[in-house]
């Protein structure tokens, strides 16, 4: 049908103008983030975009579904302002005959969905995890960036290179700072490479061709001492074992987990591709719009209920993480309260009636003549 594939075409387009705009607005906000941790050395500055991608996918399975949410109620919103749907209308087809187009949406974002929250966002989660993990157990070097001031995880030291040579495997122009015993020490070279010793497996940043000043300005024992190899010992961070946070534990694992935990955060990745179909059918119930009504007001319930579709789930399962909530049942009993919701919505929207009944008429028939009056 000419109709249906108007508007699956619709829909998807839109979709993609719309992933757009939110993915951009997220990039920036983390990249920002990102940024602020890098200057403080908390990340690794050569990994910044490959860690900005992966916190991109872990957060898809929650951006889809918004995504899909917002383009069907931009689409169906501009088909009743172009007074496209009255033409429909008086041509016999009514809201339920979108169910078909609808429904085949709702099949491909469920498994997109259900993609990113079983298997893409657990594995991204681990991939970071890792990344973090060898970042900390670097030697103190291994972070430098060229260019970049970057000072040391306890605060005692401040390094920094001018540019590095792959084809020597070499810093050219080092700066080095250090603090020891109360005694500053500055070192400046023209070249530097890491060394690490065979027998002891230390690690040493060994300059040539520089100038050592050593000692606190002004005091009698201040030294300056020029050497052609200079050599630095690196403090060795202690080594730590991986623990990956229960998101980023496989999907199948935890269905062999006991712990509450465990099996709450299996009922909330299965239950992420379920809220597809309940967010259809609220923008679809939702997007009519009477020519006598502002547009704005049921754009505006349409984000209050997703937000409280969205807030509610997130409670029950900050609830079942404390134990306070049957995690079998939490997240499902939400989904259906929601369901119905939807339903009864859509079914109202399709028979041409008010969202929600009109309660005044009612009582004042109940009520006597004179008492109405």
């Amino acid at each position: 049908m000419i109709l249906n594939r108007a508007l699956m075409r619709e829909v998807l387009q839109t979709s993609g103008a719309v992933t757009l705009v939110m993915l951009s607005i997220f990039m920036v906000v983390r990249l920002v983030g990102f940024l602020r941790q890098a200057a403080d050395g908390d990340i690794p500055v050569d990994s910044l975009m490959e860690l900005l991608l992966l916190k991109l996918v872990t957060y898809m399975d929650v951006i889809l579904p918004l995504m899909l949410f917002v383009s069907i109620l931009m689409v169906f919103n501009r088909w009743n302002r172009d007074n496209e749907m009255t033409v429909i209308a008086a041509s016999g087809i009514g809201i339920p005959q979108f169910l078909r187009p609808m429904t085949i949406l709702m099949v491909i974002m469920v498994l997109l969905v259900g993609s990113f929250s079983l298997y893409l966002s657990p594995l991204a989660v681990r991939v970071s995890e890792s990344i973090q993990h060898e970042y900390d157990n670097r030697s103190e070097v291994s972070g430098i960036a060229p260019g970049v001031f970057t000072e040391t995880r306890g605060g005692e030291g401040v390094y920094f290179i001018e540019r590095f040579d792959g084809s020597e495997d070499r810093y050219k122009n080092v700066f080095a700072y250090s603090v020891s015993a109360g005694r500053e020490g500055v070192v400046i070279a023209k070249s530097g490479f890491k060394q690490t010793d065979e027998n002891t497996n230390d690690q040493f940043l060994v300059l040539k061709n520089g100038t050592r000043f050593e000692g606190n300005p002004g005091d009698p024992d201040y030294t300056v001492v020029e050497f052609e190899s200079y050599a630095i010992r690196l403090k060795q961070r202690a080594q730590k074992e991986i623990a990956f946070p229960v998101a980023g534990i496989p999907t199948l694992e935890l269905s062999d987990g006991k712990h509450h935990r465990l099996v709450s955060e299996q009922h909330w990745r299965l239950a992420k591709p379920f809220a597809i179909p309940v967010l259809i059918l609220f923008a679809m119930a939702l997007s009519n719009v009477d020519a006598r009504q502002s547009r704005v007001t049921n754009m505006l319930i349409a984000f209050l209920i997703y937000f409280a579709y969205t807030n509610l789930l997130g409670l029950a399962v900050a609830m079942m993480n404390s134990g306070k909530l049957n995690p079998h049942a939490g997240l499902w009993a939400v989904h259906a309260m929601f369901l119905i919701m939807a339903m009864y919505l859509f079914l109202r929207r399709a028979r041409n009636k008010t969202l929600l009944p009109r309660i005044w008429p009612r009582i004042r028939a109940l009520l006597p003549e004179s008492v109405a009056t």
